[in-house]
């Protein structure tokens, strides 16, 4: 039977949160090869915990080798390995390339298709890492699963909460909106409450890795350079249709190569030049493939119909006919004050009370306390 630390009152935690000691705690850790969750690896390591690291192949390794500054690429899996080796834990690589392609990359190019803007690494988190891979986690028979995101997990009154991180710069609540409670029951985010990320390399150089000034990835994993359209036009052949570029009067202005090539809020790259004022894209019109651009006050925006929300308060969602919260409709952009009106479980319509520009269908829209750093969850963006 294993023994518990304890003192005369209670069990005394160890900090992962469990009663027992470092050693009888099975920890796997989602490796991705980068600085974050090495040293996540490795602290845990040195503190005495029985980790598994995991690393996950998400896409075709022949792409992958050539590809520099993304997550789960050849030289990822090679440095997380390595550093499991000078750790002295075991490490797995999972091949989720069919999961991946199946939950993740034909979304995203269904989406830019049908003249969204999705925000790949949230379904990534949503139905790959917090899913397959936690499931995979409690068939070793880990306790937790440990991850290198920036964000934090509080004990509440009526469980785990999700906070964010310490450091506002490197904070991914944004993108872990869609954690659900048993995820969060189960997951453990070390790296959350350091102030900074010149932390995290101390701590890396402190162990000794070699990925200590390892940069930071920038693009999206299977998005080389961040072209998008030519991923999506390898995916889709043929999707890149022409058509025109019409001004919100009904003017036609140019043509374009597809509407693909286009972002809600784009001013660069028009095609459109020697006019006066400066135009944005604000709508893109599949059906009829349209570019829409107008004056830059055509892209406020007061009103987010909100759907597939992942609810994390403590009363239900729909309990309240408003929730007064902090809303982010992008990740860089800092919440807004807001007025949310649940219309069931998992729909709400979202009133700004500033307006914000840019709110594209495919985007998340992430709920946070107004004085606080709590998450409440979110949902995403849709033209309702």
């Amino acid at each position: 039977m294993p023994a518990t630390v304890e003192t005369q009152d209670a069990p005394v935690l160890n900090s992962l949160g469990f009663a027992k000691l470092p050693s009888e705690t099975r920890v796997v850790v989602a490796m991705s090869g980068g600085v974050d969750s090495s040293v996540v690896a490795a602290m845990l390591a040195e503190e005495g915990y029985d980790v598994i690291g995991v690393t996950l192949q998400l896409y075709d390794h022949g792409a992958v080798l050539a590809k520099k500054g993304a997550c789960c690429a050849g030289i990822d899996i090679h440095d997380a390995r390595h550093v499991a080796e000078s750790m002295g834990f075991p490490h797995y690589v999972l091949d989720y390339e069919n999961i991946f392609q199946d939950a993740v990359i034909e979304e995203f190019a269904d989406s830019y298709l049908g003249g969204a803007t999705p925000v790949p690494c949230i379904r990534c988190n949503e139905r790959v890492k917090f899913k397959d891979l936690l499931e995979t986690a409690r068939d070793l028979g880990a306790d937790c699963m440990a991850t290198g995101h920036y964000i934090q997990r509080a004990d509440g009154s009526v469980g785990p909460e999700l906070h964010r991180a310490a450091d506002p710069a490197r904070d991914q609540s944004y993108f872990l909106f869609s954690t659900t409670p048993e995820q969060l029951n189960y997951l453990r985010f070390p790296l959350g409450h350091l102030k900074t990320k010149d932390e995290t390399r101390a701590l890396a150089r402190k162990y000794g890795l070699e990925v200590a000034d390892k940069p930071d990835s920038q693009d999206i994993c299977f998005v080389p350079d961040g072209n998008y359209a030519a991923v999506i036009e390898k995916l889709r052949p043929g999707a890149a249709e022409p058509g025109d570029i019409v001004h919100a009067d009904g003017r036609v202005l140019g043509a374009h190569e597809g509407v693909i090539h286009y972002t809600i809020g784009q001013r660069r790259g028009l095609g459109i030049g020697g006019l006066a004022d400066p135009l944005y894209v604000v709508r893109l019109d599949v059906d009829a493939k349209q570019v829409v651009v107008g004056p830059k006050e055509m892209l406020a925006t007061r009103t987010v119909p909100v759907r597939e929300i992942n609810w994390l308060g403590d009363e239900p969602f729909t309990s309240r006919k408003e929730w007064h919260m902090g809303v982010k409709v992008r990740s860089t952009r800092p919440p807004r004050e807001a007025i949310i009106r649940p219309i069931s479980d998992t729909e709400a319509e979202v009133e700004l009370l500033t307006s914000e520009e840019g709110v594209s269908p495919g985007q998340a829209c992430v709920f946070f306390e107004t004085d606080g750093p709590r998450v409440f969850g979110g949902g995403w963006i849709w033209r309702g």
